[in-house]
């Protein structure tokens, strides 16, 4: 069993998160690398660079958190996690092949990229919060908050590579070849999943079978207040904040006039802010309220300067504060939820973490979507910075109401 210790990579010590970890990071560069290749197949060579058919795509594929979101966690609650991972992995994989040969062989059309974007959201749907919840399982409760970080570095160092390389790729042989790569990327996740030493695992408690269990996680979480506020303020941010496929693409297009390499460097900058956000999140002890607060003031700051910017290298600088500032609250509030649960209620927790988080977006995307096609991209990030300061008020709010309790047990002790 491991021990809780200092050491920001500390959780790298367990065989079976390293394996999953290099797993991971790998499949993870190739979806980068497919959400860079579908954004820039949707704006320039399928639309005259219609912003508004990239947030229906966002949408499409971030819905079905959202929609399927009391089943997914009713599965990861109730289903073995590693099978279960093993079944949407190679779902994915098999979805990104056929696209990608659509793609590569000029078959493809805008209509193809609006059903697979909704048959992978859909897949995704189910294997989010059954790979968030799987780490404790992995490394045990004692390191999860470190694993969880970690687990965000991995994730966002593929983000930095991901798009740049896609970049290359669409440039250089085509986008279609950027979603075959990404197919052939699941096979290291499919592997690391089969070479995992299962006496070695940490099975969460399963919930029981029972009439209403679907609804149990609303009730659970609605009636604590602080998991509510996070809820909140992931709503926010994530329904109107979390739209850098439009933000970014349509910034490098239609206002720096870049081409394929320039966007892809552009997604990868901000990854830049994203690994060191995930690296200070590994770093600390305990995820605390205030880190809510920082990230999301931060993240509001981060797009209106964003929006100000008058170059495209001052524009790339802003996104690693954002990126930073995305990457605190999305952290934090995962680990914040994931302690503060009881092991049964976890799947459904994150599932509907997820789907607040994730679910806004067929609201916000195409809302986005159209702001930057009439009013101009630098207006949609406009939207994103309201966004992040009306989460930080929320904040304010909820550690106000803390402090009040705690001010008033002190008064009655």
């Amino acid at each position: 069993m491991s021990v809780p210790g200092a050491g920001t990579f500390r959780s790298l010590r367990n065989y079976n998160y390293r394996v999953w970890a290099a797993g991971a990071l790998v499949s993870n560069t190739g979806t980068w690398m497919q959400r860079a290749a579908q954004d820039w197949l949707v704006l320039t060579e399928l639309t005259r660079h219609n912003a508004q058919a990239v947030g229906i795509v966002m949408a499409l594929q971030f819905g079905p958190q959202l929609l399927l979101m009391p089943w997914t966690g009713f599965a990861a609650d109730h289903f073995n996690q590693r099978r279960l991972l093993v079944a949407t992995q190679a779902t994915m994989g098999l979805l990104a092949l056929v696209l990608g040969l659509l793609t590569v062989t000029g078959l493809v059309q805008l209509w193809h990229v609006y059903v697979f974007a909704f048959l992978f959201g859909c897949a995704a749907a189910f294997d989010a919060p059954v790979r968030q919840t799987f780490v404790a399982e992995l490394v045990g409760d004692g390191e999860l908050s470190n694993a969880i970080a970690l687990n965000s570095t991995s994730f966002n160092a593929a983000r930095m590579v991901g798009p740049a390389i896609a970049g290359i790729v669409i440039a250089s042989i085509g986008t279609g070849w950027a979603f075959l790569l990404n197919a052939a990327s699941f096979v290291a996740v499919l592997c690391s999943l089969a070479l995992l030493r299962t006496s070695e695992l940490r099975p969460n408690a399963r919930a029981h079978r029972a009439p209403g269990g679907m609804t149990e996680g609303f009730r659970y979480v609605w009636s604590r207040r602080d998991p509510r506020a996070i809820m909140i303020m992931l709503f926010l941010i994530g329904t109107f904040g979390l739209n850098f496929p439009i933000f970014i693409s349509t910034m490098a297009v239609s206002v720096f006039h870049t081409d394929a390499r320039g966007f892809g460097l552009l997604s990868s900058t901000m990854a830049v802010g994203t690994i060191s956000g995930a690296l200070l999140a590994a770093g600390r002890a305990q995820p605390k309220f205030i880190s809510l607060l920082m990230g999301a003031a931060t993240f509001g700051a981060g797009c209106t300067l964003a929006a100000l910017a008058p170059s495209y290298w001052l524009f790339g600088g802003t996104l690693v504060l954002i990126g930073v500032a995305a990457l605190t609250v999305t952290n934090t509030s995962n680990a914040m939820m994931q302690l503060s649960t009881e092991p049964r209620m976890r799947g459904r927790v994150m599932a509907l973490r997820l789907g607040v988080a994730l679910g806004g977006t067929p609201i916000g995307a195409p809302i986005v979507g159209w702001v930057a096609d009439h009013l101009g991209p630098r207006w949609a990030l406009g939207v994103g910075a309201a966004a992040g300061f009306a989460a930080a008020l929320v904040a304010v709010r909820a550690m106000s109401a803390r402090a009040a309790d705690d001010h008033s047990d002190q008064t009655r002790a």
